[in-house]
C-alpha cells in the first residue's frame, strides 16, 4: 500500500469508504432477505430472530454469511478508487489471489486447526459431560449453506482485517517490522471484538487466530493461507455444531473445560503457523513484489480533430 504516490490521507478515505458502503450493502441485504422470505410465503411472525444469532439456523447463517460477503467488494472499492491501483493488491504481493495455494494451506488448515478442533470438542464430550442433542432441525440445508458460502464469508472477514485494515495500519509506520507487529495486534483485537459480546477466554481464543492470521498473510505475501484456515476453522464449527447439537459448544469457550478447549485451540493455531513456515520452501509462496508502476493506467488523451 506504501507506493510512491502513497499519502497519509489515503487509507482513511479507504477505510470510510469500506465503512459507508458496507453499511449501505448490509441494509440493502437484510433488506432483500425479508423480501425473499416473505415472497417465499414465510409468515411474518416466524422470521428468523437474527439478534439470537442461532448458528445452526440455516437462514440466518446464509443471511450472516451474505451480508459479511459483500465486505469484498467494499476492501476491492476503496483500493481502487482510495489508492489508485487494482484491487488484487489486496490478495497477494503479485496483486492477485494465488489460487494454486488455497488448496495446499487448506489440506495443512484440516491437519492442524481441524484436528484441535474436533480434540476439544471430544474434550467436552468426555470430561466435560456435555451430551449429543444433534443433528438439528435442517441439517442437510446447513450443510449446503455452509460448504456453499462459509469459505466465502471467511475470505470476506480476512479482505478486511488483512487484506485492508492492517495494510493501512501498517503503512503510517515507516519501519516495516513495527507496522506489520502493530498492524496484527491492533487487527486481531477489532477482529475478536467484531464478534459481539463474549467471555474473556473466547475473546482471547478469537485475538489468537486474529495473530495466527497476520502470522501466516506475514510468512506468504498474500491472503491464501489465512483464508484457507479461516474457512477449516468455520466449516468444521458449523458442521460439528449441527451435528452435534446446541448442548455441544463449538462457537466459544465452553465453560467447566474452558482452559483445557483453549490450550487445545491455542497449540492448533500455533501448528498451522509452523506448518506454514515449513512448507515454504515447497509451495514456494511469493513473498516480494517485483518493481513496477502500481497505478492504474490514465485515460487517453483525446486527440483534437483536424
Amino acid at each position: 500500500m506504501r507506493m510512491r504516490d502513497w499519502a497519509w490521507w489515503r487509507p482513511l478515505l479507504g477505510l470510510f469508504l469500506v465503512a459507508v458502503v458496507y453499511g449501505v450493502l448490509l441494509l440493502a441485504t437484510g433488506f432483500l432477505g425479508i423480501l425473499g422470505l416473505l415472497a417465499s410465503g414465510t409468515d411474518p411472525g416466524a422470521l428468523p430472530d437474527l439478534l439470537v444469532e442461532d448458528m445452526t439456523d440455516p437462514w440466518v447463517l446464509l443471511f450472516l454469511n451474505v451480508s459479511l460477503i459483500v465486505a469484498i467488494p467494499c476492501v476491492w472499492l476503496a483500493w481502487a478508487a482510495a489508492h489508485g491501483t487494482r484491487p488484487g493488491w489486496s490478495s497477494s504481493v503479485l496483486g492477485r489471489l494465488r489460487r494454486r495455494l488455497l488448496a495446499p494451506y487448506a489440506l495443512l488448515a484440516l491437519g492442524t486447526v481441524g484436528v484441535g478442533i474436533a480434540l476439544a470438542v471430544l474434550l467436552q464430550l468426555t470430561v466435560g459431560g456435555e451430551e449429543i442433542t444433534g443433528p438439528v432441525p435442517d441439517f442437510g440445508w446447513l450443510l449446503v449453506v455452509v460448504l456453499l458460502t462459509t469459505p466465502l464469508q471467511s475470505a470476506a472477514e480476512e479482505y478486511l482485517f488483512r487484506g485492508y485494515l492492517s495494510q493501512a495500519v501498517a503503512g503510517w509506520i515507516r519501519a516495516p517490522g513495527g507496522g506489520a507487529v502493530v498492524a496484527a495486534v491492533l487487527s486481531a483485537l477489532l477482529f475478536a471484538a467484531a464478534h459481539g459480546a463474549q467471555d474473556p477466554l473466547t475473546f482471547l481464543d478469537r485475538f489468537a487466530f486474529g495473530l495466527t492470521a497476520s502470522a501466516v498473510v506475514w510468512l506468504t505475501g498474500g491472503l491464501e493461507a489465512a483464508i484457507a484456515v479461516h474457512a477449516v476453522n468455520n466449516v468444521v464449527v458449523f458442521v460439528l455444531a449441527g451435528g452435534l447439537g446446541g448442548g455441544v459448544a463449538t462457537e466459544e469457550v465452553p465453560a467447566g473445560t474452558g482452559v483445557a478447549f483453549g490450550l487445545v485451540s491455542l497449540l492448533s493455531m500455533a501448528a498451522f503457523v509452523a506448518v506454514v513456515a515449513r512448507t515454504r520452501g515447497r509451495l514456494r509462496p511469493e513473498t516480494r513484489t517485483a518493481a513496477v508502476d502500481l497505478r492504474l493506467p490514465a485515460p487517453p488523451v483525446p486527440v483534437p480533430a483536424r
